[in-house]
Order: C-alpha cells, then structure tokens, then sequence
C-alpha cells in the first residue's frame, strides 16, 4: 500500500449514516487509537499514522458497500477524516457530492503553479462544488496531496468557455484580486451560486477573465506587502462564502 498517502488520525469516532443495515453502526469502526496495535508503543516521530487494519479479520469487517476490503484488510493510511475510514473513494466522492456547496472556484493555469495543488486540496475542505482550470491541462497536483481523488475537477482552454458555463448554469462570476477598483470581500455580500475566479501567481486575472467577472474583491491587509499568496488568498474567500452561506461544519 505504498501509494497510499498518509495523516495523522484526529482520533474521533466517525458518525454513523443512516442507510447501513440494522444493527450495524459506521460509529463501531475502530478509531486509530484502538487500531494501532504495535504502532502505538513506536516513539511518536516514527509512528505509523492512520488506522491499521480492522481488528478481528475478515469475519468482523462491515457488510456497507461503501467499505473497502483492501482497506479493511490492510488499514487506510490516507489523509481522510475519521468519518471516511475505510471508505472507497467512489462512496467518499458520492458522499462529498450530496452536500456539496453551491460554490465553484477557478483558477488560470499559466506555468504549471504550484498553487494550484493548494487551492484544489482547500476546495476540497470547504466541499466545494468543483474546481476549475484554465488554459494549461496539465497542472501541478503536488500540493493537492491528493484530494484531487474526490471532486471534480474541470478544464477549460481559455476564460470565454469558462464564463459561458457560468452563464449556462446561473453563477455570478467573482474576481478576487487586488487590482484598480476593487471592494473589500470583507465588506460584501457574496451570492449563494458563486464561481470564484483567481489568476496565476504574480500576474493576477488575465483582462478576458476580469471583464467577465461582475465584480473584483480584494481582501484587506495591514502590513507592507503589495499581494498574498494566491492560494492563501483562495482559501480566505473560499471561508468567507462559507461563513456567509453554509452551516456548521460535521463532527
């Protein structure tokens, strides 16, 4: 299971939908603690992370569809919430889909930018409803630490398809970006079907992709730097919408 990757487990029992066969409880799935087994006696800086496999072999695994027999059999070393142990990436993904936030975030893809990674993975905390890059198809997933695996992700060669899918669908577009005549995201009420656009690092958004957004927000800055990070950036206004429009986030 090499090419699983791996995150420390928050330790919390994940909860227990509503659809798993009667008398049977996603919340019984072994927290990383009670699965750790050998780990647990390793020093903290060599210890395996995630949960081992499930304890009491093959007679004791979960009859959900939505497990994965090689992860019960082998432990999920990912970097998922608890709630996700075990899960396939196919349930997680339909799972993710269902609640998903009517929020869209883009960002141009000029020279393969790091950022990109990063904003895919703070997409993905904030569930939003998909990713989208323009220009370059290729883009750098190091950053995504893999989370590109359970949204959706969309291509788009240049800003005019991106807009007219904006358009097709019913989302105002919002540029965030500190140039000329930009208002504060602090200050400004964000719509609910919003597609947050970001341009490539150190040149911002291009003119085709500005003059379709209905408006530029800049976030507000106190110390003596001219710009932020642009993934930084992203997952402030990502936040923002999500203080403005979502509930609490799930146990």
């Amino acid at each position: 299971m090499s090419n699983r990757r791996r995150q420390q487990a928050g330790g919390a029992e994940p909860a227990a939908p509503a659809d798993l066969p009667e008398g049977e409880h996603l919340s019984a799935a072994p927290s990383a603690d009670s699965v750790a087994g050998p780990e647990a006696d390793r020093p903290a800086d060599v210890r395996q992370v995630g949960v081992g496999p499930w304890p009491g072999g093959p007679e004791a695994w979960p009859t959900d569809l939505r497990y994965d027999r090689e992860l019960l059999a082998d432990g999920d070393r990912r970097n998922v919430v608890d709630r996700y142990r075990y899960w396939t990436i196919a349930a997680i993904r339909a799972d993710l889909a269902a609640r998903a936030h009517r929020l869209h975030v883009a960002i141009e893809n000029v020279s393969q930018d790091l950022n990109i990674g990063s904003i895919v993975r703070s997409a993905n905390a904030f569930n939003v409803a998909g990713v989208h890059i323009i220009g370059r198809r290729r883009w750098n997933k190091r950053g995504a630490m893999v989370t590109n695996r359970y949204l959706d992700v969309h291509h788009h060669p240049e800003p005019g398809e991106l807009l007219a899918w904006a358009r097709a669908e019913g989302y105002e577009v919002i540029g965030i970006d500190n140039g000329p005549g930009a208002q504060l995201l602090e200050a400004a009420d964000l719509p609910e079907r919003c597609l947050m656009v970001f341009g490539s690092e150190g040149e911002g958004i291009s003119p085709e992709l500005s003059a379709g957004c209905s408006r530029l927000l800049r976030i507000g800055q106190y110390g003596s730097t001219r710009s932020i990070n642009v993934a930084a950036a992203a997952a402030v206004a990502m936040h923002t919408w999500i203080l403005q429009h979502a509930g609490p986030a799930p146990d």
